[in-house]
């Protein structure tokens, strides 16, 4: 990440979308931010401006009543900005630390908005991963902007209000019996002095720039140590991987990392950095502007010796023009930090910004309450992205509707690749899927997915109520919700549950949460299925876990509830499957039979007779 490449215009365009994007998360924080930015920037030359008063009516006007005046005013005024500065800054920080955890709103909206085929890449998850440790070893990224908005409206106040107070510095003449001092009124002298000033500026804000631009150079090695540091500094606390790493003595396997991990320590490259050219460079900044302090003290105590002011006045010239200093030095500090923090953002909207490529669709599906939807593939072949292999090859078949089809074969063979299609979870590259008649991607996305209830053989409850994992809402026909738990078998463990559909499940956000074992998970999630009340009902072998006999018990049971759907059964063992009316043998992406399960095991030559009598010896008894 070369900072020298990244314009200021491009800097600026970023930086102001990410502000837009992080106001549609917490529209407080912006205008708290730039009232903080303003208070604080005037209140130096607040305090600048009634100190110079109250020393000009001590050292040369000397008059009590005026001098109390300046006093109370100095008083209050300064007081009032400072604790409004307090109060501000304690609602602003307030506000930062909310938004930090808030801005995961946009990641987490994106996520759920992406074609499932973008959400099943690697390449997306290692983007947002990039991006997370990006945040969390330097916090680069959408974070900074908050705080480069500070930044330069506290400079553009400081400067606005220095030159404000300072500009009399040079306009007010040596008087002509000063003699040599005079020179100082002289325009040319006043714009060599300005120039020197501007370019002492100019060259401390490049050296700022330089060090920062180190941060950038460090990002890849920072970013590793960051990933050993989340892996390997919590993996005691895996309760899965305790087992592993007490039988096989893992941990001195995890302490070579840990040992090994110096990216963040004192020896470390990030360190050698900081104290060789980082901190050389900053120093040099920081060092350099102390040279505007020293110009403006010699030229504003000659004028003064001149006769030009008095010694309030000095007071005020010299506060006002450091601090004035100060915020062009800050501004321009701020260039560095926009032009570094640019290319973090740029991985931040390159995943805000990935398209979502899937054609919608329009047509609405219809309800139809007969429930007499058929579904053909023709000719479809599909590979993966990234991929060489078809996972499938000219696939055509149809489905009887209301019957129960079984698909079967080998891992491996296209059976999930073919309910990823049928769901549109994916488009394929060649043929087309129809429903009753009609290309499945003109019917509308949501509409079409609406037809379908699957449960996937990795399928997931959430740490929720019981009740709102089957429905999936926090608001349900708790009556639906219990009839379906009963249909897939899970009725005598309710009863049991200390709080019925209100049971947490698992225990990350309560101690009260129960523990389900994975045959309990299952028919919970089968519960799912039949409460969303789809015409296809899709089990993807989400018992794969369990034996041959223990899943052929749940499919069958699962047939007698499933009513009038058409049911897809999924399985690479096959006599979970004898009852169905088909049976699609899947072998290498291709459907190479098809039938039922007494014409296809009668064909010795098939592919079908070759599983069977492979698996016979785990289900003699149910054969």
């Amino acid at each position: 990440m070369e900072d020298e490449k990244v314009s200021l215009r491009r800097a600026f365009r970023l930086h102001f979308r990410a502000a837009k994007e992080l106001h549609k998360i917490d529209p407080k924080l912006f205008p708290v931010t730039i009232l903080y930015a303003i208070v604080s920037g005037l209140l130096p030359y607040v305090t600048v401006f009634f100190s110079a008063r109250i020393l000009q009516e001590l050292a040369v006007l000397r008059r009590p009543d005026v001098l109390w005046k300046w006093v109370i005013a100095g008083v209050l005024c300064t007081g009032a900005f400072a604790l409004l500065k307090a109060f501000l800054n304690q609602r602003n920080e307030t506000l930062l630390d909310d938004l930090y955890g808030r801005k995961e709103l946009l990641f987490v909206r994106k996520m759920f908005s992406l074609d499932y085929a973008d959400m099943d890449k690697q390449e997306t998850h290692d983007l947002r991963d990039q991006i997370r440790q990006n945040e969390n070893w330097s916090g680069w990224g959408l974070m900074r902007t908050p705080e480069a908005y500070e930044q330069s409206l506290k400079g553009i106040v400081g400067i606005l209000s220095g030159i404000a107070l300072t500009v009399s510095l040079f306009t007010s003449p040596v008087p002509e019996t000063a003699g040599a001092l005079t020179v100082l009124n002289h325009p040319v002298f006043i714009a060599v002095l300005a120039a020197l000033i501007l370019f002492i500026t100019w060259l401390a804000g490049k050296c700022n720039l330089k060090a920062i631009s180190y941060w950038s150079s460090a990002a890849e090695e920072a970013t590793f140590g960051n990933r050993l540091f989340s892996f390997f500094g919590f993996i005691g606390m895996q309760i899965g991987r305790n087992a592993d790493i007490r039988i096989y003595n893992q941990h001195k396997l995890v302490s070579a990392y840990w040992d090994k991990n110096m990216s963040f320590g004192a020896n470390g490259p990030i360190a050698k950095k900081a104290k060789g050219p980082m901190g050389i460079y900053s120093g040099l900044g920081t060092g350099i502007t102390v040279l505007i302090t020293g110009f403006v003290y010699v030229f504003t105590c000659l004028k003064a010796w001149g006769g030009a002011f008095d010694v309030g006045s000095v007071t005020q010239y010299v506060g006002a023009a450091t601090a004035l200093c100060g915020s062009i030095f800050e501004l321009t500090a701020l260039t560095g930090i926009l032009k570094t923090n640019t290319p973090y953002l740029e991985k931040t909207f390159q995943f805000l910004d990935i398209p979502n490529a899937m054609y919608q669709g329009s047509l609405t599906t219809e309800k139809r309450s007969d429930r007499q939807y058929e579904v053909e593939f023709k000719n479809v072949s599909f590979k993966y992205p990234g991929s060489e292999v078809w996972a499938l090859k000219n696939v055509s078949m149809k489905f009887q509707v209301g019957k129960r089809l079984a698909i079967v074969g080998e891992n491996g063979s296209g059976k999930t690749t073919f309910i990823k299609l049928l769901c549109r979870l994916y488009d394929p590259q060649a043929g087309q899927i129809l429903l009753n008649g009609i290309d499945i991607r003109k019917y509308n996305y949501r509409d079409y997915m609406g037809i379908f209830s699957v449960v996937f053989q990795d399928f997931q409850l959430l740490s929720q109520p019981l009740g709102a994992n089957v429905a999936g809402s926090n608001t349900y026909d708790r009556e639906r919700v219990t009839k379906a738990l009963i249909d897939a078998g899970f009725g005598d463990r309710l009863t049991t549950l200390p709080e019925g559909l209100d049971t947490q499940l698992y225990k990350d956000f309560t101690e009260n949460g129960v523990e389900v074992s994975g045959g309990e998970a299952q028919k919970i999630a089968i519960a799912r299925a039949l409460y969303k009340d789809a015409p296809f009902i899709i089990l993807d072998e989400p018992t794969a876990a369990l034996d041959p006999m223990a899943e052929a018990e749940i499919y069958s049971k699962f047939n007698d509830i499933s009513g009038d759907k058409t049911a897809i059964y999924i399985s690479h063992r096959l006599s979970s499957c004898k009852f169905c009316d088909e049976i699609a043998v899947f072998h290498n992406g291709q459907v190479i039979q098809q039938g039922t399960h007494d014409a296809l095991v009668s064909d010795e030559t098939g592919k079908y007779y070759e599983l069977w009598h492979a698996q016979a010896q785990y289900y003699t008894e149910s054969a």
